[in-house]
């Protein structure tokens, strides 16, 4: 496994693992959490030292399941997790900004990954009701009482990006980024190349669709998916181009499309990890091949040149306020990239 500096005094392995779905939003009829347990060991084992929850994924049982699995292999891991989300009965989320919650939530993550600092803590959203300077402050001050190693935001603009830096420094931001959805790269990350600060690259697989595996009616109640543009049928069908463009590339290299895409994000820039999710060994295992796979000039030229994805992305819907997945809508403001 390679490594980067993604900021100053934290290094990272090129690739990371997201956790989420080991408790939360594809459904339940296949989870094991001893399969969790084993998947973060071996990623351990291969090299992996990042690994991303967050409070609001199960709610708490993902950090629960991370504390367990890390807590029989001290020092091996970083973790990476996140607030400023409540999770309501119905499966939607509420924004919460106010120091009070955020100090609350530290206090909880902590205890329940069973250790006394945070490697990155991230605001999971920017809530429009509290001052920004008043949540970030707050989140800084957890970093001073040594709580917190370094601070992460997610899915926030340039112009929120930027106040918050001047406040107290950005270790990483957090954002999606593959080759169906690119607007991150072209918009925030040559800023945080400019500021040394670090890009984690969430759904580099695009939910698993570039893998080549996921088609139309496979998707389970309680799948996360079945509410993504992008996964209604006539848009799957649509986009299955760009699943064959990565396909046509993997052939040269005798990879497979989900290497391609993961190795596709790793060459944006040494400031990149991606932080593909999964709760299966196999899928780890393949993933884990794309930091060995060099993508040639002809390679990129030819994953540049595939279409644009059909179908807005959930995240798009969510910035608009239509999804339901906020307590409120959000505004213009939050819908603009740079």
């Amino acid at each position: 496994m390679r490594y980067t500096e993604i900021a100053d005094d934290f290094s990272a392995s090129r690739m990371g693992l997201g956790c989420s779905s080991m408790s939360h939003g594809y459904g339940e009829d296949d989870r094991d959490p001893e399969e969790s347990v084993r998947v973060i060991h071996r990623a351990l084992d291969l090299g992996i030292n990042l690994f991303d929850s967050a409070d609001v994924y199960g709610p708490f049982s993902n950090e629960l399941l991370l504390g367990r699995a890390l807590g029989s292999c001290p020092g091996k891991g970083q973790v990476a997790t996140k607030c400023g989300l409540i999770a309501r009965e119905d499966g939607t989320f509420r924004r919460d900004g106010r120091p009070e919650h955020l100090r609350r939530a530290c206090e909880g993550s902590l205890r329940r990954l069973g250790t006394e600092v945070i490697d990155l803590y991230q605001l999971h959203r920017v809530d429009p009701e509290v001052p920004l300077a008043e949540t970030w402050g707050a989140l800084g001050e957890l970093v001073q009482e040594g709580k917190v190693r370094g601070l992460g935001i997610s899915h926030a603009t340039r112009e929120e990006i930027e106040r918050v830096h001047a406040i107290h420094p950005i270790t990483a931001i957090q954002y999606e980024l593959s080759v169906w959805e690119r607007r991150s790269r072209d918009a925030l990350l040559p800023w945080c190349e400019r500021n040394g600060v670090g890009f984690l690259a969430f759904a580099p697989l695009g939910r698993g669709f570039l893998s080549g595996r996921v088609n139309e009616g496979d998707l389970i109640e309680g799948d996360s998916r079945r509410r993504d543009p992008r996964f209604e049928e006539p848009a799957m069908r649509v986009n299955r181009a760009i699943v064959h463009g990565l396909e046509k590339v993997a052939e040269r290299h005798g990879a497979t499309p989900a290497q391609v895409a993961v190795a596709w994000v790793l060459a944006q820039s040494d400031s990149v990890v991606p932080i593909p999710g999964t709760r299966r060994m196999r899928w780890l295992e393949e993933n884990h091949g794309a930091v060995r796979l060099t993508l040639t000039a002809n390679d990129l030229k030819d994953l540049e040149g595939l279409p644009d994805a059909e179908g807005e992305m959930r995240w798009d819907e969510e910035r608009a306020g239509r999804t339901g997945t906020e307590a409120r809508p959000t505004d213009d403001r939050s819908r603009r990239w740079a």
